[in-house]
């Protein structure tokens, strides 16, 4: 039977691809195996002690974790099926935000990955309703993983927790989901079973995907709606779901895993082509001269063969030379990407497509329960620069004002205690995405901005800063970038340079890589890529003038959210000297 509640994947697993290997993590250099059957036991032994603890229906549980585990999946599975919510949260919040959120959503207790997460949720804990913080880690502890198993063994709650699960209806709310907060508060989006199975199912309808025993690793914050539902459709098609050490050692479990498909963000993929462009640039001779043909094929690329026959001539070369180093590198086996969270380089989609590894992008958010739209290489479903159809059953259409409005059975419950924000988000039935965009005639959504984010100069003239951003950013020279000029006479545009780069540079010209960032060549340089890439705008458009920070913009620093999309207010804020600068002086 169909699986109609998200605790419903395992079992269905379990009865149709059940897995010797489901789940897999590292522990002393040893991936550890956890089978179909085990994931269920487990969550089964969650359940019980849950209502040990007196946890009841529409109880809420927040969840927090620095890397993917299995415990998470775990733990997910045995809350939801006896009428439980899960709350995850982003590892990288303040303790502010933890105190909110944690009192906000009404989280009884809350589970956290590690000792430091630990150390900060107790903090805060006695502002809150969370009556104890327990940890996904097994040690000797009693707020351990095995001691809080352990809670649930004195009494036999099988018939409870079977009696509980049917009780489960698929319109029941299933999880709150926080934004990032990218734009102050964070809202509670309350998503049900059914809008996240169901989207599930609409995806799944537009990929490309067959078999199993294929291999996925999971790496992207799993608190994020496109990671935890990529995790759902994985246990639903019987893959074997390795979990990433962390996103520093991810190049390596990636050669050692041999993933058949990824799910990316768009600043992970720029990271991974600089870093395959720089070893390219290490080359020299004919080797060199290949490799960058190479690119440059890629990027004219156009799907269907409409480049020609002579042009599929020489990319059979370029794949053979070049292009199946880059497959073997990224592990060999890679049928495709998915990207989603932010838009993606046209050129960077052209490249991997003429390598062989295609990157379908597509668009969604946290309210859709995530995705609206995907790209996708069957039946002529992928145009670039785009981010595909619409999904199946979901209406999609654009306002008058040009902002994307969604509806479908994968439209949020609401905001969690925020009628009055639900109210001003879903009007008619129509989800406003807050995102301009427009449809064309065969049917394929482009974005072209964020409704907030577009901002008009004095004089009148409305920018686009993400078009803008995407396009200064295939720069070499450039690491991150943030447009402004809201208000002000013209855009301008703060500047985090790649600092690998820019040193290597620096060496090259014979200069001190330590003061780079204020040599007049190297200022003069920067100019210089901003001037090419402003050709392809109005002149109301154009950047007139930027400043370089000097430090390394970070989820850390708060400079960027989990999915390394840009605070844009508080990257303004922690650079209010250079704005000053831009259009003071």
């Amino acid at each position: 039977m169909k699986p109609t509640r998200l605790f419903d994947f395992a079992d269905y697993q379990l009865a149709n691809h059940p897995q010797k290997e489901c789940f897999l993590y590292k522990e002393d250099n040893q991936w550890i195996k956890i089978s179909t059957q085990e994931y269920i036991d487990q969550a089964h032994k969650v359940s019980a002690s849950l209502l040990a603890l007196g946890i009841e229906k529409n109880d809420k549980i927040a969840v927090i974790t620095t890397n993917n585990n299995p415990n998470w999946h775990i733990l997910d599975t045995g809350l939801l099926q006896i009428g439980a919510q899960n709350v995850p949260l982003y590892a990288t919040l303040s303790e502010k935000d933890y105190a909110y959120v944690l009192n906000h959503s009404d989280a009884k207790y809350c589970f956290v990955s590690d000792q430091e997460l630990y150390d900060k949720v107790k903090k805060v804990q006695d502002s809150t309703h969370v009556k104890k913080v327990f940890s996904l880690q097994a040690s000797e502890e009693d707020f351990s993983w095995n001691a809080f198993l352990e809670m649930g063994t004195a009494t036999d709650r099988s018939e409870e927790i079977a009696g509980l699960k049917k009780r489960v209806l698929p319109e029941d709310l299933a999880t709150i989901i926080y934004t990032s907060g990218t734009t102050g508060t964070p809202k509670g989006v309350m998503l049900s079973h059914q809008n996240i199975v169901g989207n599930v199912f609409k995806t799944s309808q537009a990929l490309d995907v067959s078999g199993d025993h294929k291999r996925i690793l999971s790496y992207l914050p799993i608190c994020h709606i496109f990671e935890r539902a990529a995790s759902y459709y994985y246990q639903y098609l019987g893959y074997q779901i390795h979990f990433a050490e962390s996103i520093e050692l991810l190049g390596d479990n990636i050669r050692e895993v041999k993933p058949h498909f990824l799910a990316v963000v768009p600043r992970l993929l720029e990271k991974i082509f600089d870093k395959i462009v720089d070893k390219g640039s290490q080359l020299s001779g004919i080797k060199k001269a290949l490799f960058f043909w190479a690119i440059s094929l890629g990027e004219i690329y156009k799907p269907y063969g409409k480049n020609g026959s002579f042009y599929t001539f020489k990319l059979n070369i370029a794949r053979k030379l070049i292009f199946s180093k880059w497959q073997e590198a990224l592990g060999g086996n890679l049928e495709f990407m998915l990207s989603g969270s932010a838009p993606m380089q046209d050129r960077l989609i052209r490249v991997f497509l003429a390598a062989g590894i295609p990157i379908f992008e597509g668009y969604g958010m946290t309210e859709s329960s995530p995705a609206i739209t995907l790209n996708d290489l069957r039946n002529e479903g992928l145009k670039i620069g785009t981010v595909g159809k619409p999904l199946a059953g979901l209406d999609v259409k654009i306002a008058s004002d040009g902002e994307i409005l969604m509806k479908g059975s994968s439209v949020m419950m609401g905001y969690y205690k925020n009628e009055e924000m639900t109210q001003k988000t879903i009007i008619d039935g129509y989800l406003h995405t807050g995102d301009i965009g427009e449809i064309d005639a065969e049917g394929f959504l482009k974005i072209t901005d964020r409704k907030k984010e577009m901002f008009k100069t004095s004089g009148g003239k409305y920018i686009a800063p993400a078009v803008l951003e995407s396009e200064l950013k295939q720069s070499r020279f450039i690491e991150q970038i943030m447009i402004i000029g809201e208000s002000e006479k013209m855009p301008a545009a703060l500047i985090q340079v790649n600092f690998e780069f820019a040193k290597d540079w620096a060496t090259r010209k014979r200069l001190d890589p330590a003061t780079i960032l204020t040599h007049e060549r190297f200022i003069n340089r920067i100019q210089k890529e901003i001037d090419f890439h402003n050709q392809k705008f109005g002149k109301w458009e154009q950047i007139k003038r930027f400043e370089l920070t000097t430090d390394e913009w970070s989820i850390e620093e708060g400079h960027l959210t989990p999915t390394l999309k840009m605070k844009r207010k508080v990257i303004k804020e922690k650079y209010k000297d250079l704005y000053q600068k831009i259009y003071n002086s």
